[in-house]
C-alpha cells in the first residue's frame, strides 16, 4: 500500500527476520479509551494515505532533519549496541 501511495521503487523493500514477541510489545489495546466514548476517526487505510499527504506537504518540517544527519546520531545511540551484539 505504501508503494503504491508513494510510487515507490518495490527493490526499496527489505524483508527482515520476524523477532520473537516483537507485534505483542508495540499492541494497542484501546479498550479503555474506548469505554470512555473514543473512538477512531480513520481506518487504516486511509490513516496511512493520510500520514504519507503530511509528510508531502511538510517537507519543510522533516528536510532540515533528514540533511542534518541528527536523527542518524540518535538512531546510532540508540540501536548501536544492539546492532553489533549479532
Amino acid at each position: 500500500m505504501i508503494l503504491d501511495a508513494t510510487g515507490a521503487d518495490p527493490s526499496l523493500v527489505r524483508h527482515v527476520e520476524d523477532r520473537a514477541g516483537h507485534d505483542r510489545r508495540y499492541s494497542l489495546d484501546t479498550s479503555k479509551l474506548r469505554a470512555l466514548g473514543w473512538a477512531p476517526t480513520r481506518g487504516w487505510d486511509d490513516g496511512v494515505r493520510a500520514a504519507i499527504a503530511w509528510y508531502r506537504d511538510n517537507r519543510d518540517w522533516w528536510e532540515p532533519i533528514k540533511r542534518s544527519g541528527g536523527y542518524r546520531d540518535y538512531y546510532e545511540r540508540q540501536y548501536a549496541q544492539r546492532l553489533t551484539a549479532r
